[in-house]
């Protein structure tokens, strides 16, 4: 069997078109983003006006005892200066919790802070002295805009529109107080004014304009980058939604300069081969593409959950009815893959993840076909993106013919590491260990694994037992044939059905609430890779890549 070409998927060489937001409440994020930071705006400028206005009235009740008539905060001018700390401190109560729609939130933005403007100009008149009340109203202004045009992400457009009308309203009242004080027209306020507005509008243009670029830099296509999930060092996983399905969505970035150009068209190839797969127990692809910066991507089921890994190391060996539970779905996924002639040469712990499904038992999700091999493809053609003679995946699941010799696993391969795997959710450790990669390769090659229930020190099913070890054996052709009669054997079994939905529901009614959200193949493939075409088995020398620590957790 052939994989299909490049041409046979739509999306292969598309071009990704990025549509420009035109506001910040086009996506939820950037609701979410304007409410945070209007109530910010609200909460600064309560403090700053609010705190000089109770600075100045503790100072005027200190100078009134020692004779001093000073009642500026009392007077009306001093009310309208606490009347500006309430009106932002209502846009804070506004803002500070709960959710707003976008229309709501524009509007707060524009009543608030054009009612801001008009009650500093409002202080200015107040005082009986007109420079003065003139300076104030000035200085509140600009420093207002300005404050606003920073903290408050808004278009220029948006600005320059407040900052006129206010503006039109302070230079308005500057002018008639001239006028009516029979003096010459206020020219520097008008200066001032202006600059104050036209500085605002730059500052609003440039760091929305700024926002919108890394806002932009986060479309692919229909999806929309929300939040970063995990990175590593083969690429980024995000947290994504569909643009017109708002389906929620992870997105995997492979950048070349991280991963190089042979990587990434190893991968490319590898998301073919894996959107082939339709099992309800494989993760699904829906979409991959190119940016035109060359960063592959590809967008896939996201999931909630815990991998194998996180459930044992958070909560111990685990039921004999859950496992066999759980070997049984992930049998299902790989026996399609092997139908396909895919084999996966990564399962592992932190490969498989449960998810809880409403009203339905726990679901197994199998992950990361990053190092899926085709067994059926053209080794000629095959070796364009493939490394050739080279040991890929993870050691301590690897099973004896990886390591002997790479390119000719099969699926019976998969069928090993399912079984360490198994091994591993009964007893709460992998079945072979070892401090170096040589020593956990050797045990692999040379060591019988113990029955889990004497390394456990509890009695485990004999029939369960019986499986597990034969998936372990060191020849393939005493393995199990195939994964659909290792899937016949576990429903066979004694613990079979032990592990029901009402166990599976309340389990996850306890635990769930503990969880963060997960990606279909959040992790970095971890792997450990070695040249051995040189090399005689005899004398094999496996030494860890860089990217992989000894137990091949990089």
């Amino acid at each position: 069997m052939v994989a299909e070409s490049p041409a046979d998927f739509p999306s292969h060489d598309r071009t990704i078109q990025v549509e420009r937001p035109s506001t910040v409440t086009d996506t939820e994020e950037g609701r979410a983003f304007l409410q945070t930071r209007l109530a910010l705006f609200g909460f600064y400028v309560f403090v700053l006006a609010g705190g000089s206005w109770a600075v100045m009235a503790v100072a005027s009740l200190l100078l009134q005892a020692t004779g001093w008539e000073q009642h500026a905060p009392f007077s009306f001018a001093g009310s309208l200066h606490l009347a500006n700390a309430l009106l932002a401190g209502a846009l804070w109560l506004a803002t500070r919790a709960g959710q707003r729609s976008g229309l709501t939130l524009h509007a707060l933005d524009m009543g608030v802070s054009l009612g801001l403007i008009l009650v500093w100009v409002a202080t200015g008149i107040a005082i009986p002295n007109a420079p003065a009340g003139g300076f104030v109203a000035l200085l509140a202004f600009t420093t207002g805009m300005l404050t606003r045009a920073i903290v408050v992400p808004s278009t220029a457009r948006r600005t320059l529109f407040i900052g006129l009308v206010g503006g039109a309203t302070l230079i308005g009242i500057a002018i008639w107080r001239r006028v009516a004080d029979d003096g010459p027209l206020p020219i520097g306020a008008i200066c001032w004014t202006a600059s104050a507005v036209t500085l605002a509008a730059l500052a609003s243009h440039t760091i929305f304009g700024l926002r919108r670029e890394v806002q932009q830099a986060r479309v692919l296509g229909q999806y929309t980058l929300e939040s970063k999930i995990s990175e590593g060092g083969m690429g980024v996983v995000w947290r994504a939604s569909h643009a017109l399905l708002r389906r929620p969505t992870a997105v995997k970035l492979l950048a070349p300069q991280r991963v190089g150009d042979h990587a990434i068209r190893r991968f490319e190839r590898e998301v073919q081969l894996t959107a082939r797969l339709t099992h309800p127990n494989t993760v699904a692809i829906y979409d991959y593409g190119r940016t035109r910066d060359g960063v592959f991507y590809y967008a896939m089921e996201l999931l909630d959950g815990m991998d194998l890994e996180q459930l044992v190391a958070g909560h111990g060996p685990q039921p004999p009815g859950r496992v066999v539970h759980v070997l049984r779905q992930v049998c299902g996924a790989l026996a399609e893959a092997h139908d396909l002639g895919l084999v996966h040469r990564d399962v592992k712990p932190a490969n498989v993840l449960l998810t809880p499904r409403r009203n339905e038992h726990e679901v197994a999700k199998i992950l990361d076909f990053g190092l899926v091999k085709n067994i059926d493809i053209d080794p000629k053609e095959s070796a364009a993106v493939s490394a050739i003679n080279t040991i890929t995946g993870t050691p301590l699941y690897m099973s004896p013919e990886a390591i002997q010799a790479p390119d000719s696993v099969d699926a019976r391969s998969d069928l090993y590491a399912l079984g360490a795997v198994a091994w591993f959710l009964l007893v709460g450790r992998p079945p072979f260990e070892g401090g170096s990669v040589v020593e956990v390769c050797a045990r692999h090659l040379h060591d019988e694994p113990l029955r889990p229930s004497h390394a456990l020190g509890r009695a485990v099913a004999r029939d369960l037992e019986d499986i597990v070890l034969s998936c372990l054996q060191k020849r393939g052709d005493q393995r199990p044939a195939d994964a659909r009669t290792l899937r016949s054997r576990l429903e066979a079994c004694s613990a079979a059905g032990q592990w029901t939905a009402e166990q599976a529901a309340d389990w996850w009614l306890t635990h769930a609430p503990k969880l963060a959200p997960s990606a279909a193949s959040s992790a970095t493939p971890r792997v450990v890779s070695m040249d051995v075409a040189a090399r005689p088995p005899a004398t094999l020398d496996l030494r860890p890549s860089r990217r992989g620590d000894p137990q091949g957790v990089g």
